[in-house]
């Protein structure tokens, strides 16, 4: 069991008592009731939102990149496989033997949709712990990642960011960086006008700063000390040309080697270049494949965020331009998931279930 963390399904009652008052409006059939402190959980989407915000998603996750620098947690090597016309299926998960769990996040992204799922498990016995419905943890650890960097990298009074893309993760994306930098303006940008609308809408019934729709990707980025890319895009569109001096770029939208968001002529700027996952990054990315090649000796300028974290390094002094390149990992959806989990533990949440058995199979 997690460190701290309250037996699940019995959390408030001592060990050999009865249930709880209230108790049984939980526990709806016998099998419930025979229920131990080893049943897993399984938290839905309602819980994990309650039980967690963006900035609790931060600390989780500068909490887990410090573990990793450590050698506490570790990735399980990102994979994904296609079919049809854009089907992929995608598979991550990290280890944490120092909190005695390792997890996978696993869902097939369709044209009708994704179900996301991240499964726990206790890493002495391998008995399940919990399956955490994912979208808005993918959500808050995919934007929290971007604030852990934009923390560390981005000017100290910072104060404007441009956004480049309307989808599903940019409102996220916009409040990481709000929850670290205290945001005056945002500049938004999609190539759809009627998104770009849409979405400037929804950031000003958010939040209080300004909202300005750019017409044009240099309109949106000219002299803005950061740079958020969150585009399904397969040409690069953001060069160097664009880009102030001073500023920090988050790239977190090309995770398949298919997608492009930067030119290459970004990197000769940068003072310096940080990753989540070096191996991901090493493997998926086009942008970075095309510069740094397969020289290892190259890939010594990229610097892991956990190490960024745990040596507590701000940006340079004098620095031209610093690049966070995301694609997504294993360690940064264990982080969150173990805080979800002990937290609904402690609180009563989530529906305890019977543990798998094994059955002999027929012959």
């Amino acid at each position: 069991m997690v460190a701290g963390a309250v037996p699940p399904v019995i959390a408030g009652k001592k060990s050999g008592a009865g249930i709880l008052p209230g108790e049984r409006n939980r526990l709806s059939t016998e099998e419930d009731y025979r229920m131990t402190a080893s049943s897993p959980l399984w938290i839905t989407e309602t819980e994990v939102v309650s039980l967690l915000n963006l900035g609790d998603a931060i600390a989780a996750l500068e909490r887990g990149l410090t573990l990793e620098a450590r050698g506490e947690m570790a990735n399980m090597a990102k994979t994904h496989a296609t079919w049809g016309s854009g089907g992929t299926l995608h598979a991550l998960g990290a280890t944490s033997a120092s909190a005695g769990v390792v997890g996978t996040k696993t869902w097939a992204h369709t044209e009708g949709g994704a179900t996301p799922l991240l499964i726990l498990f206790d890493s002495e016995t391998g008995a399940l712990k919990a399956v955490i419905e994912a979208f808005a943890l993918g959500q808050m650890r995919t934007g929290g990642i971007s604030g852990v960097a934009t923390r560390w990298l981005a000017a100290a009074d910072a104060d404007e960011l441009a956004i480049v893309g309307t989808g599903k993760q940019a409102l996220l994306q916009v409040a990481a960086v709000a929850a670290v930098r205290p945001l005056k303006r945002v500049r938004v940008y999609s190539p759809t006008a009627a998104h770009r609308t849409q979405f400037a809408d929804r950031l000003r019934a958010a939040f209080p700063f300004a909202v300005v729709e750019a017409q044009s990707v240099r309109e949106a980025v000219a002299d803005v000390p950061m740079i958020t890319l969150v585009t399904r895009a397969t040409q690069p569109f953001l060069t160097a040309d664009l880009v102030g001096k001073g500023a920090h770029v988050n790239a977190v939208g090309a995770i398949l080697p298919g997608r492009v968001e930067f030119g290459q002529d970004i990197f000769p700027r940068c003072g310096r270049v940080v990753v989540d996952s070096l191996e991901s990054v090493q493997e998926l990315s086009r942008e970075f494949g095309d510069y740094y090649g397969t020289k290892t000796a190259h890939w010594e300028e990229v610097m892991p965020l956990c190490a960024l974290v745990a040596a507590r390094q701000t940006r340079p002094a004098g620095c031209d331009l610093t690049l966070f390149k995301a694609m997504g990992m294993g360690v940064s959806d264990l982080a969150v998931g173990i805080e979800i989990y002990e937290r609904a533990t402690r609180q009563g949440l989530g529906r305890s279930f019977a543990h798998p058995q094994r059955v002999t199979p027929r012959l």
